[in-house]
C-alpha cells in the first residue's frame, strides 16, 4: 500500500503557536517537497514555485 504525501506527513504534530498560522502545516510541507523536487533550492524560490503554480495546488 501506498500513501500520497498528506497522509504520510499527516501525523507530524505543528509546534506553532496558533495565532501566528497563516498556513497548514502539510500545505507547507507538500508545496515545499513539490517545489524543491521541482528544482527549488532556497526560500524564495520555494515561495515562487508556490505562487506560481497556486492553481495546481489546491
Amino acid at each position: 500500500m501506498s500513501l500520497s504525501l498528506v497522509e504520510s506527513f499527516s501525523s507530524i504534530e505543528d509546534p506553532r503557536v496558533e495565532r501566528h498560522k497563516l498556513h497548514k502545516l502539510i500545505d507547507i510541507i507538500v508545496l515545499t517537497i513539490c517545489a524543491v523536487v521541482s528544482g527549488s533550492d532556497g526560500w524564495e524560490s520555494i515561495a515562487q514555485f508556490g505562487e506560481e503554480k497556486e492553481d495546481w495546488l489546491r
